[in-house]
């Protein structure tokens, strides 16, 4: 699903037209972004959390020459599914 089907599907869902779904999804997206940016968890009962993570600087390859190669430290967004979206999986 992508961003256009899923505001089709909000919109239906919440009786809300189109444009107003796309609001409040953009709204959405960009709270996480800062919460995360900020360094908070963004914690959604039942669905999951979003946060950051640290990556560890390390060594790797580059794939066409084979060259050791550095790789820097880095923060990257995480998601883990909680257990309502985990057990709706699982039927």
């Amino acid at each position: 699903m992508n961003k256009a089907e899923m505001i089709d599907r909000i919109a239906d869902d919440a009786k809300l037209s189109k444009a107003d779904a796309e609001r409040a999804l953009n709204s959405m997206i960009n709270t996480v972004i800062e919460g995360v940016k900020a360094g908070e968890e963004v914690m959604l009962i039942g669905f999951g959390t979003f946060k950051a993570s640290q990556r560890a600087a390390r060594t790797g390859r580059n794939p066409r020459t084979g060259e050791a190669i550095q790789i820097a430290a880095s923060t990257v967004p995480v998601f883990k599914a909680g257990k309502g979206f985990k057990d709706k999986l699982k039927g």
